[in-house]
């Protein structure tokens, strides 16, 4: 017996299988499919977009949770509880509804109970065959009825309570804004893409480009929203699609997803006074890093085999923050520094040809030709200076309204980029009191990585150098903090307008809020004292773009390129040697802009001290205001015990105008 004579249930279910058939049911085809009421987190969702719904609590047993769940709505929460989240976020949806919502006689709809006043140990809570959606099924009928004609006459995906034909059976309260103080909402919990799907009904996805080498390939996601596209890369199809998605949420809700905000302590970063925030909004960010990459690929056409390059930097000016106008006026690449054996004691080189250090040199060149156009009267109106009526001592200043902005694809090598070389480190510090935070950092010659000043040997002398003593320059971080100080404009055009500061800075990767907020100006802000004006601690906008550029593990290049705005074409600069890679003077040199000057000081008007009759270096220290200005910049440094300024060999700068 055991069992082994016994049919199989199995055999007898492939037999019938075998030999009988279930008949198929077939369609009703004569019924029509009923078209089902949405529910009100939809319908609320069409009336006010960029809502995030938020879990206030979670009580009662595990078998029988109770959830809280609120809704923000012009300014005004509102509170929904069920038995599940969907139930709380559908409850607390009918009741912001209920608040701006009213019949077309005017009579309001009756409100709901007060959810505190709810007697949750009985069962008259639960659905009970009435659905969902709402506690009354009478009034959600009406409510129902009531939204879909509204949504179904006045297409509410694009409708605001101002501009609405319906704006009488909106609420009084409804104009107020639900954006927080820094034009700017609080990082949502949910994903972006999960949100947007959220917020819009017409939202789809397309792969539309892919492009990269094999093991470092970049998809291109666009996302149509409301007949709106928005673009998205990223190394995988997912991250392209989540940056598409925050750059749709950024620009058609003001939801950033930007590090700026920390998840944790849902509270920006530090205030540079009490009413704006440091984070620049997304949506400016995006734009930046657009522009500045699109310009890289049409100025490099026709050079193609110097467009690989490892860091990427631009900067685009804007006039009254019209981003719509933006201009680009510079692009660079660039990563490593000048070779200590081809030194120039004629400043006949680049000794640092960072990018983002060579695009502000193009932004100096710029000035310079910006200057020139006040040298004539009949192009005085094209420049973006103007006199200065209130301030002698500077005869120029820059037009009201005018910024720049400076992006660069990484984070800045030294302090902001070295204790967070990842893109999903936490955006804490767990370590800011480290002796190693906030340590001047210094370049090494031909190579790339940078090291603490205090690891270095002090001053650097010209034979030292020669004798093959590693020549050292400071670090990004370092210089970007400096700018932050004198201005972006250089020693010598001090003597001719006043401070010139960053507006903001964007980064492709690598935003860490602290780091980099403490290596561009929060180290010195404390102990900074004695800046003559207009000289001050400038705090720039800092934002991330939200397709993150990704890490380039290829060996980066000995080439850099620049551009200038007004230039024809790129100029091409061998790293190690300063000079064009067919040996020329570079355009950005410390040469070429003393020639500029010393022809400004010849013919712009209003030039006290026409002659030059001293050396590169001298000129320099003549500008005194700016020279405090540094020697203050050292000093805090000092107090604040982060190193000393490491200098160049002075021979560097003993040069003078050609006869």
């Amino acid at each position: 017996m055991n069992g082994y004579n016994r049919k199989s249930p199995s055999k007898r279910r492939y037999e019938g299988s075998k030999y009988s058939s279930t008949p198929k049911k077939k369609a009703r085809a004569s019924k029509e499919r009923i078209p089902q009421p949405k529910n009100t987190v939809a319908m609320l969702n069409e009336l006010r977009h960029g809502l995030v719904y938020k879990l206030e609590s979670q009580t009662g047993p595990v078998h029988a949770p109770l959830f809280t769940i609120s809704v923000e709505v012009d300014g005004q929460k509102y509170i929904g509880q069920g038995r599940s989240k969907k139930i709380a976020r559908i409850e607390a949806a009918a009741t912001a509804l209920r608040s701006f919502i009213q019949f077309k006689d005017g009579a309001v709809l009756t409100p709901l109970k007060p959810a505190c006043n709810l007697d949750f140990t009985s069962d008259e809570h639960l659905d009970n065959g009435k659905g969902v959606n709402s506690v009354d099924a009478l009034n959600h009928s009406q409510l129902v009825e009531i939204i879909e004609k509204i949504v179904k006459h006045a297409k509410l995906s694009s409708l605001t309570p101002n501009a609405s034909p319906f704006a009488n059976i909106i609420s009084p309260n409804s104009n107020k804004s639900a954006i927080s103080g820094d034009g700017q909402k609080k990082v949502p919990d949910k994903g972006p893409v999960m949100l947007l799907y959220e917020l819009f009904n017409d939202v789809h996805f397309d792969c539309s480009t892919v492009d990269g080498a094999q093991n470092n390939c970049r998809f291109k996601m666009t996302v149509t929203v409301n007949n709106n596209k928005f673009d998205g890369t990223g190394p995988s199809k997912k991250l392209a699609k989540n940056a598409a998605a925050k750059a749709a949420l950024a620009s058609l809700c003001n939801i950033s997803y930007s590090p700026m905000m920390h998840p944790q302590k849902a509270l920006p970063l530090p205030l540079d006074d009490k009413t704006t925030s440091m984070e620049l909004p997304q949506i400016h960010a995006d734009i930046i890093g657009r522009l500045v990459l699109e310009k890289f690929m049409e100025v490099i056409k026709g050079q193609e085999s110097y467009s690989r390059r490892k860091v990427l930097a631009g900067i685009v000016m804007t006039e009254n923050m019209n981003f719509s106008e933006a201009k680009v006026i510079s692009v660079s690449t660039g990563t490593k520094c000048v070779s200590g054996e081809h030194m120039s004691i004629n400043g006949t080189v680049l000794n640092d040809s960072h990018a983002e250090i060579v695009s502000r040199r193009c932004l100096m060149k710029y000035l310079y030709a910006q200057l020139d156009l006040q040298c004539n009267q009949t192009t005085a109106n094209q420049s973006i200076f103007v006199r200065n009526q209130e301030n002698a001592q500077y005869p120029y200043k820059l037009k009201t309204g005018v910024h720049f902005h400076l992006y660069i694809n990484t984070a800045p090598c030294g302090d902001a980029r070295i204790f967070s070389p990842h893109e999903n480190d936490s955006g804490i510090d767990k370590h800011p009191n480290r002796k190693a935070r906030g340590q001047l950092r210094t370049k090494i010659e031909s190579g790339e990585g940078t090291i603490p000043v205090k690891s270095s040997d002090g001053i650097q002398t010209w034979d030292g150098v020669l004798e093959g003593q590693r020549l050292l320059t400071m670090s990004c971080s370092d210089k970007i903090a400096r700018w932050n100080i004198v201005g972006i404009q250089g020693s010598l055009l001090a003597s001719i307008v006043e401070p010139i500061y960053l507006h903001s800075i964007v980064l492709g990767s690598l935003l860490h809020p602290e780091h980099m907020y403490r290596a561009v100006c929060g180290r010195i802000e404390k102990s900074i004292q004695g800046l003559p004006p207009p000289y001050h601690l400038n705090k720039p906008r800092l934002a991330q773009v939200t397709s993150s550029e990704p890490r380039n593990q290829a060996k980066a290049p000995n080439f850099g390129i620049n551009w200038t705005l007004g230039d024809t074409e790129v100029e091409v600069v061998n790293s190690l040697t300063g000079k064009t890679v067919n040996n020329q003077i570079s355009r950005i040199t410390k040469q070429m802009f003393y020639r500029k000057y010393g022809n400004l000081m010849k013919n712009l008007p209003g030039i006290n001290e026409r002659k030059l009759t001293t050396d590169y270096g001298q000129t320099k220290a003549k500008i005194k205001d700016y020279q405090i200005a540094k020697r203050e910049l050292f000093a805090a440094f000092r107090r604040e015990d982060l190193g000393n300024w490491l200098k160049k060999p002075q021979e560097q700068d003993e040069f003078a105008l050609p006869e």
